[in-house]
């Protein structure tokens, strides 16, 4: 093992302690594998693991069920694996196996997965509280019930059963702030994504099609080490920017068009986010540069808002009167005043979406938005080591009653941003956005 993964084992291991030390004494936690998943006939879609599963053992193999446990004096960390099968494995790939999962992911104690129903209830024996996942994998509910079941019938002879189910959310706030080796993950991500953004917008030519810039998009990332992209592409050229999970990437790129990509790349289980909006021939055309400065300049604003102590809320709200402001001023709302427009969700006609989302193991991250205080819910407050998006954008439909050159047109600026300690640290800051560096590089095609 080299240092590398000594010190991502070393993590693996104080994250498990401290969700242990966060859920109390007598409690257990249960963490499931994702399932293989049938694509069609007999082929499987591409395996990818559970993310809190991965966030507390490294452990990339479907068919594990994780246990951690405070009740039982040596095996505080269990796992349950596919046994090694040599027939199945040269079809299907290598396995840690029972012993490897010890040997290799640090198990106190491993079990093969077809002895799950049979030992679980032991460990749940005099525990009082346990944190499940309940009806994310229903497989897994059915045995996991079951073992309840079994060690309640058994308190007549004096054992006690678990009379709380948690849900994860000591272990999704846990994972909100990242450690430094999830920071250099999520810049290693970071930098395979620029790379492929610059690479895309090379080949974005007018006459290529929207797949030409997804396939140089999945090529790029995949060359420079990332596993796979962070969730599919989108390549929006024209009128199909205006589509916020624009998918079928298929039309014929034009000149004069605006295309919008939405990709990131995943590195090391962690996920990047960034979107950039360009002309495909070069050059913005006035009423483009227009709205494109306009959601620039309140993602910049947006940015420097971030910072310890404020909210996605607060962002959220500045993003919003940004965008209002400079739609009054465009002439795509008119007759009203920004608060008018903004207490009557007239804005949202051009701007639907919120700001920001966590970003981490997933490309929409776990932990919650918002947090108790007293009686009531309030807004999160940012805190050093969360990551989120910053992504306003302006989408005017093709049949909108507005300036035709504005029509059909769809712009989002989407960066990646760290809370530091004092400040934030913009994680995808080499990706031109600024628009005259934006024409440079084109111009290089």
């Amino acid at each position: 093992m080299n240092v590398a993964s000594s010190d991502r084992m070393h993590e693996y291991a104080q994250r498990r302690a401290e969700l242990l030390t966060l859920l109390g004494p007598h409690s257990v936690a249960i963490v499931a594998s994702t399932p293989s998943a049938t694509r069609n006939s007999d082929v499987e879609h591409a395996f990818r693991q559970d993310s809190d599963l991965f966030y507390l053992s490294g452990l990339d193999e479907p068919g594990v069920v994780l246990v951690l446990t405070n009740q039982h004096a040596s095996h505080r960390f269990v796992l349950f694996v596919r046994p090694r099968d040599a027939e199945r494995e040269m079809w299907d790939g290598r396995r840690a196996g029972v012993e490897g999962a010890k040997e290799r992911y640090g198990a106190d104690e491993a079990y093969p997965i077809g002895e799950l129903a049979e030992k679980l209830p032991g460990y749940f024996e005099n525990a009082r509280r346990v944190m499940y996942a309940a009806g994310r994998f229903p497989s897994i509910d059915t045995r996991v019930f079951a073992a309840l079941h079994h060690t309640r019938r058994r308190q007549r002879l004096g054992v006690l059963a678990p009379d709380a189910m948690l849900e994860p959310s000591a272990l999704h706030t846990m994972r909100l702030c990242k450690s430094s080796i999830e920071i250099d993950a999520m810049r290693k991500a970071a930098e395979a994504t620029a790379e492929g953004h610059a690479q895309a917008m090379r080949v974005a030519l007018p006459g290529k099609y929207e797949y030409d810039v997804e396939a140089e998009l999945l090529r790029s990332f995949r060359r420079h080490g990332a596993a796979r992209p962070a969730y599919d592409a989108i390549v929006g050229s024209g009128p199909n920017a205006c589509i916020l999970h624009y998918r079928e990437n298929d039309r014929r790129m034009e000149a004069g068009d605006l295309c919008l990509i939405d990709a990131g790349a995943e590195w090391g289980y962690y996920a990047a986010d960034v979107t950039r909006t360009f002309p495909v021939s070069g050059r913005f055309t006035p009423a483009q540069r227009r709205l494109y400065d306009a959601v620039l300049r309140a993602q910049l604003e947006a940015i420097e808002l971030t910072v310890p102590g404020a909210s996605l809320e607060l962002i959220h709200q500045a993003t919003v009167r940004s965008l209002t402001e400079s739609m009054l001023s465009l002439g795509l709302l008119r007759g009203m005043s920004v608060e008018e427009a903004i207490e009557r969700d007239e804005y949202k006609k051009f701007y639907p979406h919120r700001t920001s989302h966590w970003l981490g193991m997933d490309v929409h991250d776990v932990g919650s938005y918002h947090v108790e205080d007293g009686e009531q819910l309030i807004p999160r407050p940012l805190a050093r080591g969360q990551v989120l998006t910053i992504e306003p954008g302006l989408y005017v439909p093709e049949n909108a009653d507005v300036d035709p050159e504005y029509r059909g047109q769809g712009i989002r600026i989407e960066d990646d941003v760290l809370v530091t300690a004092t400040a934030h640290e913009v994680l995808t800051a080499m990706i031109p956005k600024d628009p005259d560096e934006v024409e440079r590089l084109l111009a290089a095609r």
